[in-house]
């Protein structure tokens, strides 16, 4: 219970200093950096190109998640 009412505690302080935004760019940021990464990997055929976009694909799902979870957030806001 104590960790639960830290954890909103710490989300709440987060919001509203305005860091949520600057995490949300960094994040958004670096889920083009990940796909443009791993698109340019893949139009090489060494193993070496090959094995980075695997490795790239990776950390592209939770950037996605993370990136539909802003968009879920944004689209609430405006509502």
């Amino acid at each position: 219970m104590i960790t639960t009412v830290t954890t909103v505690t710490t989300v709440t302080a987060i919001a509203a200093l305005g860091l949520t935004a600057s995490i949300s760019v960094a994040a958004v940021i670096t889920l083009i950096l990940f796909l443009t990464s791993r698109e340019l990997a893949v139009a090489g055929r060494s193993r070496f190109s090959l094995r980075l976009a695997k490795f790239a694909t990776v950390g592209i799902l939770p950037l996605v998640l993370a990136f539909a979870a802003i968009v879920a957030i944004r689209i609430a806001e405006i509502l």
